[in-house]
């Protein structure tokens, strides 16, 4: 789902190249373009066809201080609980450095939707998860 972007070739390379490591009770561990069972399995679990993994942290890749992006996430979940959202906790790591990211698996959420969240929160990119339980890098600039 990439296309044409304003972001910076070799920050689309990091984010095709890290993990998106989903937490909670069936730890889950995703890599762009590759199909997850387990991801599969927790969508019907869940009754969804469909996730977003999404950060607010960092906003268009810029390094914010830990409390700014401590509070930029509470507002993501202060409005995903508020949308009634159903969401697990996760990480952004990339291999090969020190960097991670908290973030969140929303379960249930429509691609447009999710799109509007990710740009709401000025971040480059979102990894989506259709019925095919195949992570998708969706860039939004």
């Amino acid at each position: 789902m990439t296309a044409h972007s304003n972001i910076d070739p070799a920050t689309i390379k990091a984010y095709r190249e890290t993990n998106y490591c989903v937490e909670g009770d069936m730890p889950i561990t995703l890599q762009v373009d590759q199909k997850n069972d387990a991801l599969s399995t927790l969508h019907k679990a869940m009754g969804v066809e469909s996730s977003v993994f999404i950060t607010a942290w960092n906003p268009y890749s810029r390094k914010c201080d830990d409390e700014t992006n401590a509070g930029l996430q509470k507002k993501l979940i202060d409005e995903l609980t508020t949308r009634g959202l159903r969401f697990v906790n996760g990480v952004g790591r990339h291999p090969a450095s020190d960097w991670a990211e908290p973030s969140f698996l929303v379960l249930g959420i429509s691609l447009e939707a999710a799109k509007r969240l990710g740009k709401q929160y000025e971040q480059n990119a979102i990894v989506w998860c259709g019925v095919d339980a195949v992570p998708q890098l969706v860039l939004l600039r």
